[in-house]
């Protein structure tokens, strides 16, 4: 079997593939004597078949099989064996039925061949980074957030700020008096969280109220309608809730405030793990280490976006394959035709040409995956998604069990695999160009990135 290429231009070729009988004979005869020994056919025991009627009956087909598999083979073959940059797929040229007389065949695939790019990327490149300033109301948002997360909860005799409610509630006639029929609503364990209210007037009557003292408060205003959170509150199925809209009294028997935690050793490791941090000092100075690492990943979305845009404008100005292009996304995207194809391929340019400069920058810089990027990176995703459930500083053991598991599924595998490559490849960009960082605030941050994706 024997494949060539016919160069059509610079980035435009056919791929030839000249096939002799002596190519698939003996396949093909294998593949029709398989079919005797374990297929049952009537009027013959199975293993007895001549090789004649198998032929009459299997031979056109498992031949097209056959030479459609060896050949496409041949042509991955040649592509990896002549380091062929291609783009998409080898698109078969004609398809034609396959004679069981022939014995000489010609096939021919189209090929959509990457240009050379004379990529060098180094200093005389300027590219702006903007990291996230950590302001002192950022300090103390952050601050007072840890402390009421690894705060105490403890019985207040005056309600507080963030507190929980406990007591009777009563469902009120229009005249203010407790409603007595069959149906009223009585709650005698109710619990309620005025903190979380969204009609915040209704949240405003628990102002310094005490044990003892009794609250009318209107839960529909207070949830704004919600029949979820209303039937949550008075204990009711939620069909009910939606047209519950009278007042009640609640007779407070009970008021649970949240004490902030106190600076000490066992803050420090709530927070930040055994040990990690001793003092006042260190603690605020993690605080601020937290927020910037918070805001890092805006900033390096940010930077990852517009270093693309900018490459793109410097090195992008190379032809592409058009019309090979255009013919591969009709051939795998059903939706597409000849006359629709033309808008879709517009929008796939700048992505391509994106691919290519990415992939040149990348050997420029030699960058290499290894098992251990993955491994590390794994854990990181494992980390972030444990904590949105309140897992903090948990064991090494525990992380790489779960990044294990990503790593095992072949789709979080990949994603993580483009991950590490992008982070490496930036990183790398940031190495061998000249990164211009300026600081600014987050207003500032959003207005630059408002315009930049403009």
């Amino acid at each position: 079997m024997n494949v060539s290429l016919e160069k059509l231009n610079d980035v435009e070729g056919k791929l030839i593939v000249n096939v002799e009988e002596s190519d698939y004979k003996a396949k093909v005869d294998s593949e029709i004597k398989k079919i005797g020994r374990t297929h049952a056919i009537p009027g013959f025991r199975k293993g007895h078949v001549p090789m004649s009627q198998l032929v009459r009956m299997y031979g056109k087909h498992v031949k097209s099989d056959v030479l459609n598999q060896d050949v496409y083979e041949a042509v991955i073959n040649y592509i990896r064996e002549n380091k062929l940059g291609i783009l998409g797929e080898p698109l078969p040229v004609d398809v034609k039925e396959i004679s069981i007389e022939q014995k000489d065949f010609t096939f021919a695939y189209e090929i959509g061949l990457a240009p050379e790019l004379n990529i060098n990327l180094d200093k005389s490149t300027t590219l702006e980074y903007y990291p996230i300033k950590v302001t002192d109301e950022m300090k103390n948002d952050q601050d007072k957030m840890l402390r009421e997360r690894f705060g105490k909860q403890e019985p207040g005799e005056e309600f507080e700020e963030r507190a929980l409610v406990k007591g009777v509630l009563m469902e009120l006639n229009a005249d203010g008096t407790v409603k007595a029929d069959e149906d009223a609503i009585q709650v005698t364990a109710a619990i309620v969280a005025p903190f979380l209210f969204k009609g915040k007037d209704e949240a405003a009557k628990f102002e310094g109220k005490k044990v003892g003292d009794k609250v009318v408060f209107n839960p529909y205003a207070s949830a704004e309608g919600n029949a979820a959170e209303l039937a949550s509150m008075l204990n009711i199925d939620k069909e009910r809730a939606a047209e519950v809209k009278a007042d009640f009294e609640f007779a407070i028997s009970e008021i649970i405030v949240n004490r902030l935690a106190e600076y000490g050793q066992e803050f420090y490791d709530d927070v930040f793990g055994k040990d990690k941090v001793t003092t006042e000092e260190d603690y605020h100075k993690g605080v601020t280490a937290m927020i910037a690492s918070q805001l890092a990943p805006n900033s390096e979305n940010l930077f990852q976006f517009t270093a693309e845009k900018a490459l793109v404008e410097k090195y992008g100005n190379f032809e592409l394959p058009a019309n090979f292009l255009k013919k591969w996304l009709v051939a795998r995207n059903e939706g597409l035709t000849a006359e629709n194809v033309d808008e879709e391929y517009e929008k796939m340019i700048p992505s391509i040409k994106w691919q290519l400069i990415k992939e040149r920058i990348a050997q420029q810089a030699d960058i290499k995956i290894e098992n251990e990027d993955l491994d590390n990176y794994a854990k990181s995703i494992a980390a972030q998604q444990l904590a949105q459930y309140g897992m903090y500083n948990l064991g090494d053991d525990i992380l790489a069990d779960y990044a294990k598991r990503l790593l095992n599924d072949k789709n979080s595998r990949q994603h993580i695999v483009e991950q590490v490559g992008d982070r490496k490849l930036f990183n790398a960009i940031k190495n061998i160009a000249t990164i211009d960082v300026k600081e600014v605030t987050l207003d500032e941050f959003k207005e630059i990135a408002q315009k930049a994706q403009a």
